[in-house]
């Protein structure tokens, strides 16, 4: 597997891609299609993922592109608050388990690039719904730590496009003591919008690991 020159970071909804797209360290232009970062909206729910993001890959820029799925999740763990980071070790999906890369370095990044907040490491659990209260609990008990709906769509369907390094993360919007339906979840959302818009840089150096000379 040749080094990726490019870099392909995947979202489903229009408020991630903003957050995405209006990071101050991205530099002007940093959209999609510009510099060796690319963002995709792909749309909400596993088969939108899959189809946008094999389309993609199909184009001569991007067929050997790292990829990252990111944007918000669901977080399953007791004590997990939003604005907190998932950086996933691996995704779980209909398909099976998908392994990440480099995990130690996106997580090493990402403490770099938002010193203070905090960032679990673990298993990304899939889904083609919303998951509230005791559907939440159960994927806990399988070990997830985290759900969405696009993350093992993403890898899965970018793997299938060929070899390449592919990593997953995301930022907690609700938890099992702050789910959406509650008071509060404005300010949970701002909070996970803040966290998002700073993401970018971690990307791009997890990226440029990559392409360093393996000794």
């Amino acid at each position: 597997m040749r080094p990726p020159e490019a870099l392909l970071v995947a979202c489903a909804l229009g408020i991630e891609h903003l957050a995405l797209r209006s990071s101050r360290a991205a530099g002007p232009g940093a959209g999609a299609g510009a510099g060796p970062v690319t963002l995709l909206r792909t749309g909400m729910g596993p088969e939108q993922a899959r189809r946008a993001v094999s389309a993609a890959l199909r184009s001569e820029p991007l067929r050997t592109a790292a990829v990252i799925a990111s944007g918000f999740c669901a977080g399953l763990a007791p004590g997990m608050h939003p604005g907190d980071l998932v950086v996933a070790d691996e995704t779980r999906g209909p398909h099976g388990t998908t392994p990440c890369t480099a995990t130690d370095a996106l997580v090493a990044a990402l403490a770099r690039a938002l010193p203070g907040r905090t960032v679990h490491t673990g298993p990304l659990t899939g889904s083609d719904h919303v998951v509230r209260g005791p559907e939440r609990a159960a994927l806990w008990a399988t070990g997830a730590l985290a759900v969405d709906m696009e993350s093992a769509a993403t890898l899965h369907a970018a793997l299938a496009a060929g070899p390449r390094p592919v990593a997953a993360v995301r930022v907690v919007v609700d938890a099992p003591e702050h789910e959406l339906v509650r008071i509060g979840t404005v300010r949970g959302g701002i909070s996970a919008f803040r966290v998002l818009r700073a993401v970018l840089p971690a990307f791009l150096e997890w990226h440029r690991s990559l392409l360093l000379p393996r000794r």
